[in-house]
């Protein structure tokens, strides 16, 4: 009988510290002081987390957090909104972006820019308004497009509805950037929106 009771003692001990060690697991790890340790993410049960987040760029930069300091203007004069794929070690520029078909500038939605006043972009105006832009690449240059077909998913672009291209070219940077990054640049004129990712850059000049 002795046996039997010190038997169910540690069988029972043992599943204790199973429960605790569950429960110890259930609970939210605390932050890592060491900024390389990337702690598990639970799913979110309400929509599929995209890998490549969308992202929106201002010009003047930072534009709503100025306003809200109450060091902005009432309006932007530009902002573009897109999707920030990552390179992953791909091979991007001629391989996974092909050279001479067109791409959407980034991933998932169509990319789109909106100008808050006209501008001049390469000797011509451009009303004030949104526009999907997409771009076909070349090895050395990028004909960037500007088409008035929004709220598209992916890129099928309706030629019809292009309102206007530019050329610009491309610039190969010693540097890879992981990101797909667009942003602006404030020049003398106005602002450059410059497109970058893994070693390719090109700079749109627009005039406001």
């Amino acid at each position: 009988m002795t046996k039997y009771v010190i038997g169910f003692l540690v069988i029972f001990g043992l599943s204790c510290n199973d429960e605790q060690t569950a429960a110890a697991d259930r609970k939210p790890l605390p932050p890592s002081k060491d900024t390389n340790v990337v702690r598990p993410v639970a799913p979110n049960r309400y929509a599929a987390v995209d890998v490549s987040p969308m992202d929106m760029s201002y010009f003047p930069q930072n534009f709503p957090v100025a306003k809200m300091s109450g060091e902005g203007t009432d309006q932007p004069k530009a902002r573009v909104t897109y999707s920030r794929p990552h390179r992953q070690g791909r091979n991007i520029f001629g391989s996974l972006v092909k050279y001479g078909e067109p791409w959407r500038l980034g991933a998932n939605e169509a990319t789109e820019i909106e100008f808050f006043q006209p501008v001049t972009i390469q000797n011509r105006r451009v009303e004030k308004g949104r526009y999907v832009m997409y771009c076909i690449p070349q090895q050395d240059h990028w004909t960037l497009v500007l088409n008035s077909n929004l709220f598209t998913w992916g890129l099928r672009p309706d030629r019809s509805r292009d309102v206007a291209s530019f050329n610009v070219p491309v610039q190969n940077e010693s540097q890879s950037t992981e990101y797909f990054t667009m942003v602006f640049e404030q020049t003398a004129s106005g602002a450059d929106l410059v497109i970058v990712w893994d070693t390719v850059a090109v700079r749109l000049p627009i005039q406001m």
